[in-house]
């Protein structure tokens, strides 16, 4: 893990100067786009009747059409930009390089950067709403914990694409500050859901119900060990065919750390819609 925070960091600073360099140079061919669009534009006013080799070519090229089209790519390419450089700063957010030691973080953070890194994988077809609480900064690893809501969140999304069948597809993020001693996250999809025999064995090493060449079977294993390193405790409810929830409690402060369970009104709610 250690050496995927450093290759992610390393990529994120590679680009990071060529995207600043495009995103200056974008904003500058902008301005002179258009400078140049507005002296054609007084050239047409004042000489409203061009020569016919003029007037041929600019039927030719279709002036009209790249007059607004090239301010519709100009514009395009500042958001692709933007978007690159927004992706960058999550890489970066994400593999925390800086920050091998515990330190206080905002976890609401670390779970947006991780949401915008995967969402490549949130189909149009799927939803995915948080429902944040007013909580404290948390005492962490914060790359740790960053792995630990990329790998739930994936697996959620493989769960909800498993489900066809499913119309509203939906992943809920939620948090809560339990008698400011611990944090609360609840990752909850309405997927296929978990068979129960095989809910005591997710996190044992090595075990996947993923198809051959998907999944290691490591992913939920070192993210139980990340969560226990932290003296936390992670617990799942799922019901076939309706879905599961990931229930993550964390101390805000490890060092005085006590475990707490969950209630039992934190089984699989009815949140999430229903086929």
């Amino acid at each position: 893990m250690s050496s995927l925070g450093q290759m992610v960091a390393g990529i994120a600073h590679e680009i990071n100067n060529p995207v600043n360099f495009i995103y200056a140079n974008v904003e500058c061919a902008d301005n002179y786009i258009k400078d140049l669009l507005n002296l054609l534009n007084l050239y047409q006013e004042y000489y409203p009747h061009p020569d016919k080799i003029i007037s041929e070519k600019i039927a030719e090229i279709d002036l009209d059409f790249i007059h607004q089209d090239l301010l519709d790519i100009l514009s395009s390419m500042k958001v692709g930009a933007q978007r690159i450089q927004e992706i960058v700063l999550s890489l970066r957010n994400f593999s925390r390089l800086d920050e091998a030691d515990m330190k206080e973080v905002d976890i609401h953070e670390g779970i947006d950067n991780t949401l915008l890194i995967l969402n490549h994988r949130f189909k149009s077809d799927i939803e995915v709403m948080k429902n944040y609480g007013k909580l404290p900064l948390l005492e962490c690893y914060p790359a740790q914990l960053n792995q630990v809501f990329m790998n739930i969140i994936n697996n959620a999304v493989d769960a909800v694409l498993d489900c066809p069948e499913q119309i509203n597809k939906q992943i809920v993020i939620s948090t809560n500050n339990l008698k400011n001693s611990h944090i609360q996250v609840e990752i909850q999809d309405n997927g296929s859901g978990i068979p129960p025999e095989n809910i005591k064995k997710l996190f044992d090493p090595f075990f996947t119900t993923k198809p051959v060449g998907k999944g290691t079977g490591l992913g939920l294993s070192i993210c139980y060990q990340i969560i226990e390193k932290h003296q936390g405790k992670i617990e799942v409810f799922s019901t076939p065919k309706q879905g599961s929830k990931f229930v993550i409690f964390l101390p805000l402060h490890t060092k005085t750390a006590t475990i707490v369970n969950a209630q039992p009104d934190q089984e699989l709610s009815s949140a999430l819609p229903k086929k």
